[in-house]
């Protein structure tokens, strides 16, 4: 017995390297199009704004596979205005709305490929050293002081939607976000957005640390509503 488990050991150790040589070969094929895959973030405004996707170079350290996996199979867009939305906005009867057929549908993967992308998305990392293990203290809030944190006290709503069609349209939803982003992630971006994307438009709030865990806390709970 000792013998038969020396020599399939090796076969064992093979399986994630061949998964995730798969799957890198996919996502060059595939993604590199849309997507930065090595880093490093957009340092000049014009760049920032012609990018199609969100950078991946970090996707291991950002994404929840969990997540990440099913969205592949089935994508839906968690940026209303795209990624960058000036590009997509028009005026309506009401005032500027989001123009729909400028956005392009992200491409739907099998099981197998979304599997195989995943692992491959999870191995990349570049920039953990950003990153604090355990930073996070899992805890709860109530949605409606996590609301008044996230509106009234730091204006939040502007950019982001809470829920379906409620708040702004120039950030990513944050209804999923404690489904789609790990919260040591999270913690860090919200501390020194610039030092993750030194050109985004997320203003850098000096936030105290108690209010970045209770910001993860609410969004938590917001993912765990029903918004169907």
């Amino acid at each position: 017995m000792k013998l038969a488990l020396t020599a399939f050991t090796p076969l064992i150790l093979l399986v994630a390297p061949v998964a995730t040589m798969a799957g890198s070969s996919l996502l060059e094929q595939q993604c590199a199009e849309c997507h930065s895959l090595n880093g490093p973030a957009p340092t000049t405004a014009t760049a920032y704004r012609e990018r199609k996707g969100p950078d991946l170079g970090y996707a291991g350290i950002k994404y929840r596979a969990e997540w990440l996996e099913q969205w592949l199979q089935k994508p839906t867009r968690n940026r209303p205005a795209g990624m960058f939305y000036g590009k997509h906005i028009k005026t309506g009867p009401k005032g500027d709305v989001v123009d729909e057929a400028s956005l392009k549908p992200h491409p739907k993967l099998d099981a197998a490929a979304a599997k195989a992308a995943t692992t491959a998305l999870m191995a990349l990392k570049e920039g953990a050293e950003r990153i604090k293990t355990g930073d996070y203290k899992t805890g709860k809030i109530s949605l409606s002081m996590g609301e008044m944190l996230f509106d009234k006290f730091r204006g939040c709503l502007a950019c982001h939607q809470v829920e379906p069609g409620y708040g702004g349209v120039s950030g990513p939803e944050v209804y999923t976000i404690g489904k789609r982003l790990q919260a040591d992630y999270l913690v860090s971006f919200m501390r020194n957005p610039k030092l993750w994307e030194p050109r985004t438009i997320m203003p850098a709030r000096k936030l105290k640390d108690r209010d970045l865990q209770k910001f993860v806390h609410y969004f938590n709970a917001l993912s765990a509503e029903d918004f169907q």
